[in-house]
């Protein structure tokens, strides 16, 4: 009980309540593994959000524009554009024209850029085991089946 003895509210009680409830769960997952993981890295690391995403995509593309980025991440154009210029400041990724479309720039990891993804993508890799720990295997591998299903129908 708390000092007005009424019971305390509990996430779970709450979860269930709530009127978009599949919506609130993903919300409260994904809080759960990333705001923390992320609020981490900016401490520690000086890397934004946005930053992280860009060197995420170029991590698993060879090239791709600020654009692709952008529409692979949902992130708004206006801040993967400041990523890509400070991530270019630091020498974390390069930049070339594209010769096939000249507004638009070809973005590339460095080797820096990809020693620093490592260690970002294992700080967020440990945080989302120990959230999803009282998994089982099985449990964990339905979860990404359905969660890619409605990601990718979006």
């Amino acid at each position: 009980m708390n000092k007005q003895n009424r019971p305390r509210p509990e996430p779970e009680d709450f979860l269930a309540r709530v009127e978009f409830r599949d919506a609130a769960l993903l919300s409260f997952l994904t809080s759960s593994i990333i705001v923390p993981a992320y609020d981490a890295v900016k401490r520690d690391l000086g890397i934004a959000r946005p930053e992280y995403m860009l060197l995420l995509c170029l991590s698993h593309y060879p090239v791709l524009t600020a654009q692709d980025v952008s529409r692979l991440t949902g992130r708004p154009r206006n801040s993967i554009s400041r990523a890509v210029h400070r991530m270019l400041a630091v020498g974390h990724i390069e930049r070339a024209p594209d010769p096939s479309d000249g507004r638009q720039a070809r973005l590339t990891i460095t080797q820096s850029g990809r020693a620093l993804h490592a260690q970002i993508s294992e700080r967020i890799r440990q945080r989302q085991e120990n959230v999803l720990s009282g998994l089982t295997a099985r449990e964990r591998e339905d979860l990404a089946r359905l969660l890619r299903k409605a990601a990718v129908s979006t």
